[in-house]
């Protein structure tokens, strides 16, 4: 098939992780693709900042080295503090690889789009999505309210509020998220918070949670609270404010502290079980799928998944209805059971009984807090006890990311594949 200027296979929308990842592989297995982001990059995106061992997984097996960004840092070690601010370690395994980390989302998603444009995208950024409609057998696409492209596929990567849904008549009127967030970067912390990660379960957020994570030197600093928790979304500033006076916070961040840029707030989306996933021929990612998790607001691996999911699905489906039943089939089986047990989870420690209880049980031997670590940075899917499938010989074993197989301390367990969250797609 010959392709002039504007004629693609498929036009990704949205340049974060979710819509990056997609066009890579698609572009890696030869197909023309366009994406385009309203953004110039690099830019920022507020976020928490932190990458699990899933997302480092699917970044190894992408071939991003996320240790060569100039903000990343490697974390090893948690601590949590309860309702009753009693403080539990927990440590990741040491000597393994990379299992935890920090890295500023200006480097982190400047990056994935670079490895989209080596691999042969087009890369159009900044240009705005201005208008999308089915033509039969393409998607017609409007560039800046001039130019119009055409493809074969549309993979909206274009944030909660997508507008490719809403010009595909598949929006979600009224939709705002499940969570709502507040971050600042922070500078001149004390050599703790540089180092580990802090996570507060303060009573009166839960099951929110205010947070330190070192990255840069610094630390990317926030809180989440649900979103249905609608007085507290009001005042967010207002908590914010008081949040970082309390004691047991300001002594981990230290009495040099200095704000580093303004406080920014967002939305997250974690209801993928309601989320429209795919329309004709546009399938949504990331953000735009609800794809966030429900337990801890993180969304990086889920759209670095759901991109994969989108891609897999565009390279091995015959025809649009069978691309949209694949990807939508790999959604579920790869995070709908994780996302019901999370939401259940979030439900326990909505009060401190259950987050007392929770860290108690977790914290009761060194097994339990690195294998509590293992599974809290989603090392296994959150659901893997329920989800036979996923059962594997090294389960809870597998060494880091980002190591050869010399360095590995025990090199008779295999390799994973990009992150045990990835379902088969063959079959019924």
């Amino acid at each position: 098939m010959r392709f002039d200027d504007h004629q693609f296979t498929t036009v990704v929308v949205g340049g974060g992780p979710a819509g990056a990842t997609c066009a890579a592989m698609l572009a890696d297995a030869g197909h023309r693709v366009l994406l385009v982001d309203r953004a110039a990059f690099p830019r920022d995106k507020t976020c928490g900042d932190g990458i699990t061992t899933w997302a480092l997984r699917q970044l190894e097996e992408l071939g991003v080295p996320v240790q060569a960004m100039s903000s990343f840092t490697a974390v090893d070690r948690i601590h949590l503090s309860g309702p009753s601010r009693r403080v539990t370690t927990y440590d990741l395994p040491s000597g393994r690889g990379l299992y935890a980390g920090v890295v500023r989302r200006t480097d982190f998603d400047h990056v994935l789009l670079e490895r989209a444009r080596a691999a042969g995208a087009v890369i159009r950024a900044p240009a705005r999505c201005t208008a999308a409609r089915h033509l039969g057998d393409h998607i017609a696409v409007e560039l800046d309210g001039t130019e119009v492209v055409e493809a074969a596929y549309v993979v909206g990567a274009d944030g909660m509020w997508s507008p490719t849904r809403r010009f595909l008549g598949a929006d979600a009127p009224g939709y705002r998220g499940e969570w709502h967030a507040v971050r600042q970067y922070v500078r001149q912390v004390s050599p703790a918070a540089q180092r580990d990660l802090f996570v507060w379960f303060e009573a009166d957020i839960l099951p929110g949670y205010v947070w330190s994570f070192p990255v840069d030197g610094g630390a990317n600093v926030g809180f989440g609270i649900r979103r249905d928790d609608h007085w507290r979304v009001g005042a967010m500033g207002q908590l914010w404010r008081e949040l970082l006076r309390r004691p047991n916070i300001a002594e981990v961040l230290g009495p040099d502290a200095v704000a580093e840029g303004p406080t920014r707030a967002w939305p997250i989306p974690a209801d993928i079980d309601h989320a429209p996933l795919s329309c004709g021929r546009a399938l949504w990612v990331g953000d735009a799928a609800g794809a966030a998790d429900p337990l801890t607001g993180e969304g990086i691996g889920q759209a670095l998944a759901t991109g994969r999911w989108a891609a897999e699905a565009i390279l091995e489906g015959e025809d649009p209805l069978e691309v949209r039943w694949r990807y939508e089939r790999s959604v579920r089986r790869g995070l709908a059971a994780d996302h019901r047990m999370a939401d259940a989870l979030s439900s326990a420690i909505s009060h401190r009984k259950g987050a007392r209880l929770a860290l108690w049980l977790t914290g009761l031997s060194p097994w339990t807090r690195t294998n509590f670590a293992r599974w809290l940075f989603e090392d296994e899917p959150r659901a893997v006890a329920l989800t036979p499938r996923r059962w594997h010989q090294a389960l809870f074993r597998q060494p880091g990311t980002f190591v050869s197989a010399d360095d590995v301390a025990d090199p008779a367990f295999p390799r994973p594949s990009p992150a045990g969250h990835i379902p088969e797609t063959t079959g019924s």
